[in-house]
């Protein structure tokens, strides 16, 4: 399988990579901006993709999806980012990858949003701006008719180790998530289809991770 991850510089997208390499029958592409950043994922087992989502065409994106098995979009602004990057990454850039995916016929599509994200958000923070744009692309992602999308909302991410065990459900309240476990998650989800048309929610728990994907598709 071919996938490519947006973000593919960002903690969750390298540690994603790496999974699906040691996994092996997986071919990675990341999408960097800076190609400094090119090393780090060839050390994960993907390969480094050239493409700024807030200045590239749908079609330049698309050409990139173009034999792609599954999609992933994992960019984000990061912390210290204003509002306006908010917008141009968190928002714009998913819906720009959800439109070239549809455009190259990839439809297996996966976001990672961000628990809390809603278009209706109230608030005047920076943060209150990154849920109302997570909220706008997750919205944008559902009317996409030529998608096999599924939305996962972690928690509040940690970099402590994964323990494989996990908490995914539409509504799962609120709770701490190794960026580790999320990853996992994101390797069972490229691999089927069966989550399509579902928005996750994703916490530390109980349930093994391939169990807690079978257990949420109803398999």
């Amino acid at each position: 399988m071919r996938i490519v991850i947006a973000g593919g510089h960002g903690q969750i997208a390298l540690r994603l990579s790496r999974l699906l390499d040691a996994r092996g029958g997986y071919e990675v592409a990341g999408l960097i901006r800076n190609p400094a950043q090119g090393d780090d994922l060839r050390a994960a087992g993907a390969e480094p993709v050239l493409c700024d989502l807030e200045s590239a065409s749908v079609e330049e994106v698309a050409a990139h999806l173009q034999g792609a098995d599954a999609a992933v979009f994992a960019a984000g602004a990061g912390p210290g980012s204003d509002a306006g990057r908010k917008d141009t990454v968190d928002r714009a850039a998913a819906v720009l990858f959800a439109e070239a995916a549809e455009r190259a016929g990839v439809r297996r599509h996966i976001v990672v949003s961000s628990m809390g994200a809603d278009p209706a958000h109230q608030g005047d923070e920076i943060f209150d701006a990154y849920l109302r744009a997570k909220g706008e692309a997750d919205a944008y992602v559902r009317g996409c008719e030529g998608l096999d999308w599924t939305i996962l909302k972690p928690g509040r991410l940690t970099d402590g180790p994964g323990t494989g065990l996990v908490r995914l459900e539409a509504s799962t309240g609120r709770g701490d998530i190794a960026r580790e476990d999320v990853a996992t998650v994101l390797a069972e989800l490229v691999d089927s289809s069966a989550t399509a048309g579902l928005t996750l929610e994703l916490i530390g728990g109980t349930t093994p991770v391939a169990v807690a994907v079978k257990d949420v598709a109803g398999n």
